[in-house]
């Protein structure tokens, strides 16, 4: 029985998706198609009907899912953004939370295709806290060399702060202190001109 192209269309979404969360919350070789195809409500055959290889389709659902990061915080202004990002749910939101904190690790053992992605990414996210900074800034002008600063240290909070058991009071307090750092770069940026 053949499917509709927009069927089809649904079926991939679908599977994207349900890759993108299951590959932040457990990591690429965490996750088998077979289950993902279960997760997702299809037949493992099906898989190949959108994807030649599982290394094709972690590419492209962390292009998704650093899509959907800077989509979550689109309109935002940079300094909620570092509210939201460095806080204990989107901590504790493993499977909904930025890919870059969640598969950074996992993509550097990845193919050039996968840390093409990533850089791309990576560098869109710059871009935005960029954007964000500028916005902030009297002349409009923001640092590139600040945004990747910030992001690290982000990214980097996140990281650590879910290498702790959950309860751990150094879990939360690597989120406080990189969100009050993050918050007086930025603050300080916007002061210096």
């Amino acid at each position: 029985m053949r499917i509709t192209k927009e069927k089809k269309q649904e079926n991939y979404e679908r599977i994207i998706a349900t890759a993108s969360e299951l590959f932040r919350e457990r990591g690429f070789d965490g996750v088998g198609v077979a289950e993902l195809m279960e997760r997702a409500g299809l037949t493992h055959g099906g898989f190949y009907n959108h994807f030649r290889s599982k290394e094709e389709l972690i590419a492209e659902s962390t292009e998704n899912g650093l899509s959907e990061t800077l989509r979550r915080y689109a309109g935002h202004d940079v300094l909620a953004v570092m509210e939201l990002y460095l806080a204990r749910e989107h901590r504790d939101g493993r499977g909904q939370g930025c890919t870059a904190a969640a598969l950074s690790s996992d993509a550097a053992r990845q193919p050039e295709e996968t840390k093409a992605v990533f850089a791309a990414g990576i560098d869109n996210l710059v871009r935005a806290l960029e954007g964000g900074i500028a916005g902030r800034h009297a002349s409009g002008v923001g640092g590139r060399a600040q945004a990747i600063t910030i992001l690290a240290q982000a990214v980097g909070a996140i990281v650590l702060s879910r290498a702790c058991p959950d309860d751990s009071p150094l879990a939360d307090e690597l989120l406080d202190a990189c969100r009050a750092d993050c918050r007086d770069a930025i603050e300080n940026r916007t002061r210096e001109t």
